[in-house]
């Protein structure tokens, strides 16, 4: 199975609901660096696994609108804990919605599988992998 992987980061504030989480339910900021990797078992006819330009631009376009915010306030995230798990599938779905729209362009529609990875610091990183069908 080839891979390429691309990255990006993001600075977010938010709180957390849930004795679970201790001083994290008051808010707080945290930077998250992001990577997306895909993978197929087959290179594309150019010899690649997917346009990396593509994918970093697609990666950047999902991440905008979340880079300084308050995820809080985002809609998108009413009413849950924006943990670094749920951030994770937040950006595997619209990944994915990427790679079935053409928005990766050519070879986005072979890609078998996509793993999303938050870091959230040196020592600790949650991630979100699936098949795409």
């Amino acid at each position: 199975m080839y891979s390429v992987e691309v990255r990006d980061h993001i600075m977010i504030a938010h709180s957390f609901k849930g004795d679970l989480f201790g001083p994290a339910q008051k808010l707080h900021g945290a930077t998250f660096v992001v990577d997306v990797a895909f993978f197929r078992p087959d290179l594309t006819p150019e010899g690649v696994v997917v346009d990396i330009g593509r994918a970093h631009e697609a990666l950047k376009a999902i991440l905008g609108p979340l880079n300084y915010q308050n995820l809080d306030e985002v809609p998108d995230f009413a009413g849950r804990n924006t943990t670094t798990e749920v951030l994770c599938r937040h950006v595997f779905d619209r990944m994915a919605e990427a790679a079935r729209s053409g928005a990766l362009g050519a070879g986005g529609d072979g890609i078998a599988r996509i793993k999303v990875t938050l870091h959230e610091s040196h020592v600790a990183r949650a991630a979100y992998e699936a098949v795409l069908s």
